[in-house]
């Protein structure tokens, strides 16, 4: 009863206005009381427990002894009525179809909040920051999901899994952009934690159900016709051991740089969103430390990853060939793909491949390494490029780039021409030397 009582707190004062009580009151019983109704209420309270009532409101004292007046009078199935409201079972424990009521989401489709989930969630944000500075500090943090067992995403380093101000408090931000990874992940653990936050109605209608692949025909024109559109993706990051993918992704989440390594051992997730076009969109990458070998070779994990970003030390004249290697032992070209090179303020060194990495990547008909430094802050804008890419992923996509022949033979042919250029302007000028 102290939760539900919180729940219809919504300002959070610690009171039931009468506006608070009347929606209580809609809620449970799907009537609104009259203002004299109220009033005798709250009077009925106030001669037996006249702390109950604080200026003029409902406290929480006042509302636990409310219905210790039904139990007394035989009416306990007044409270019954408000427990089964808010998802409560015989067991007073919340009920698993309340917390996980079903929904089919098809394989090719995947899961994302609705804008009556994130309008949801920033309402409980706001409701939640106590001190307004616009961050939930780790009380708040506390307080909020006192009304649930906890924090979901201990596993994952919560907070540094996501935007942080200076001090380490969870922006605003961040929160939506944490929620926004969970629904990905994990959507059955959003439905249940908008069920313990109070969401208003069906859970399910926090989320939306979107088709997975934005290069599928269907897809293409449900974009055409401003149909649903994804919003959220998944990034595989792979790479060599101390190619700096660690850094990469702490950057996006704007975590400051530390020089002081420390190997991955086990999947680190992070999110963060990049504005693309004036749209905002999510982006979630997860590096998966000693386990590249074993997320690449499963295909089920492969469907779900959105775009793969191969990081290599340019410092490192070893660090290219792994990705070289990934690339020959595993069926990648279906993916979309950027290749990074790390630690440009490093002196740069050429790689032991058998192609350069600019060679390597114009044969796969994709641009050239993105040449980036976590340690002094130039990150040549790759962020944006990965949102670019999974908005239109097909500019990315190995494998549809290399069956267009017509643009493959284009390439080739300006690069004869380009060699023949060359050739010739060096007999001209070896004939005028004469």
């Amino acid at each position: 009863l102290v939760r539900i009582f919180r729940l219809c707190d919504m300002d959070g004062d610690g009171k039931l206005s009468d506006r608070e009580l009347n929606e209580f009151q809609r809620k449970c019983f799907n009537t609104p009381l009259q203002q004299r109704e109220l009033e005798g209420v709250k009077d009925i309270i106030k001669a037996s427990l006249p702390n109950g009532v604080t200026d003029g409101s409902l406290n929480v004292d006042g509302f636990l002894y409310l219905h210790l007046l039904f139990i007394q009078r035989g009416r306990v199935e007044t409270t019954w009525m408000v427990l089964r409201r808010f998802g409560y079972g015989d067991d007073l424990s919340l009920r698993e179809d309340y917390l996980y009521p079903e929904c089919n989401v098809p394989p090719d489709c995947c899961v994302e909040l609705s804008p009556a989930g994130y309008a949801f969630l920033t309402e409980i944000f706001k409701r939640y920051d106590v001190d307004g500075d616009s961050a939930f500090c780790s009380q708040e943090l506390d307080n909020i999901f006192s009304l649930s067992p906890g924090i979901p995403w201990k596993h994952s380093k919560f907070p540094e899994s996501t935007v942080t101000n200076t001090a380490g408090n969870v922006t605003l931000e961040g929160w939506l952009a944490q929620w926004s990874m969970s629904t990905l992940l994990d959507y059955k653990t959003t439905l249940a934690y908008l069920a313990y936050f109070g969401f208003p109605g069906d859970v399910r209608d926090g989320i939306s159900i979107i088709p997975r692949h934005s290069n599928s025909t269907s897809s293409l024109r449900r974009r055409k016709r401003g149909k649903l559109q994804r919003s959220v993706f998944l990034c595989y990051v792979v790479g060599a051991t101390g190619s700096g993918k660690s850094s990469l992704i702490r950057a996006f989440a704007k975590k400051p740089f530390t020089s002081e390594y420390t190997p991955t051992a086990r999947t680190t997730t992070t999110v963060n969103s990049v504005d693309i076009k004036g749209s905002e969109k999510y982006l979630v990458m997860q590096e998966f430390g000693p386990y590249d070998t074993s997320v690449l070779q499963s295909r089920r994990q492969l469907e779900y990853c959105d775009l793969l970003v191969m990081v290599y030390d340019s410092s490192n004249p070893k660090s290219f060939s792994y990705l070289a290697n990934l690339r020959n032992n595993y069926s990648l070209d279906n993916l979309p793909a950027i290749f990074v090179a790390t630690k440009s303020d490093l002196d740069y060194v050429e790689q032991r491949s058998d192609l350069p990495p600019d060679i390597y990547c114009r044969n796969l008909m994709l641009t050239a390494p993105l040449h980036i430094s976590a340690a002094n802050g130039q990150m040549a804008n790759v962020f944006q490029r990965m949102g670019a890419i999974t908005r239109n992923p097909q500019s990315a996509t190995p494998a549809l780039l290399l069956s267009q022949p017509n643009k493959w033979s284009t390439v080739r042919i300006l690069g004869i021409t380009a060699l023949m250029g060359v050739g010739v302007f060096s007999t001209f000028a070896a004939y005028h030397a004469l």
